[in-house]
């Protein structure tokens, strides 16, 4: 009886009428799942930054203190822009140059003096850290490109998160200031707009020399002269 028994209960498996275990049932059930999409995000975005974030209230001056270290040119600098009744101090400024200076090339250009107001705001805030530029003045780019006109700065400082530093710069911006963050190279991008152009935010995650940052068509406004060094 039990080897009669144990034939009809193979045959109604075989037929389908008792349903395999939960082992056998999800091996023949089983189906490939198909890969998800990978989900991909744009080398570049930018947008014109809203109005309505921009600063207000004016900007203190600041200590003036700047302390700089050039990355490609492995040179260091720690100078104070201002002279003691507050003026520009011309040899600081020129010693500033030399370090922004282009590093293809070794064209040495005048910065922009706000430029050099909103680096020593960064360094106050940051009490005194010293900051790295990653690139200053570049002769070589496009004439649209803010570092062509001496204009723009690619900073980081080691031990500060670059999203610290990009909120901190943009509460610099009354207006007329571009600034773009690049998770990838871990450095932000300052500079300051082409006359009449308004403020450029962007996000850049191509690395160093991608994408470039939001260009101007404006031609008019040309690179000075490097400031001569004074005793």
């Amino acid at each position: 009886m039990r080897r009669i028994g144990v034939v009809v209960a193979a045959v109604l498996l075989c037929t389908g009428v008792v349903e395999a275990g939960p082992q056998t049932a999800k091996t023949s059930s089983s189906k490939s799942t198909p890969a998800k999409a990978k989900h991909r995000v744009a080398a570049f975005s930018g947008h014109n930054a809203n109005k309505t974030a921009l600063r207000t209230e004016p900007l203190e001056k600041p200590s003036g203190h700047i302390m700089l270290r050039a990355e490609n040119l492995a040179e260091e600098v720690d100078v104070n822009i201002y002279k003691p009744d507050g003026s520009f101090d011309e040899g600081s400024l020129a010693k500033l140059d030399d370090m922004f200076r282009c590093s293809k090339t070794g064209e040495v250009r005048a910065v922009r003096r706000e430029l050099y107001e909103q680096l020593s705001r960064i360094n106050d805030h940051f009490e005194g850290k010293q900051i790295f530029l990653v690139s200053g003045f570049r002769f070589a780019e496009r004439n649209s490109s803010r570092h062509y006109h001496a204009s723009a700065m690619d900073i980081r400082i080691p031990g500060v998160s670059i999203n610290e530093m990009y909120k901190y710069a943009e509460s610099l911006d009354a207006g007329g200031m571009g600034l773009g963050i690049y998770p990838t190279s871990q450095f932000i991008h300052v500079d300051f707009r082409a006359p009449g152009e308004p403020s450029y935010r962007w996000t850049d995650y191509s690395g160093h020399g991608g994408p470039s940052h939001k260009a101007t068509k404006s031609k008019s406004q040309h690179t000075q002269p490097a400031r001569k060094p004074t005793s």
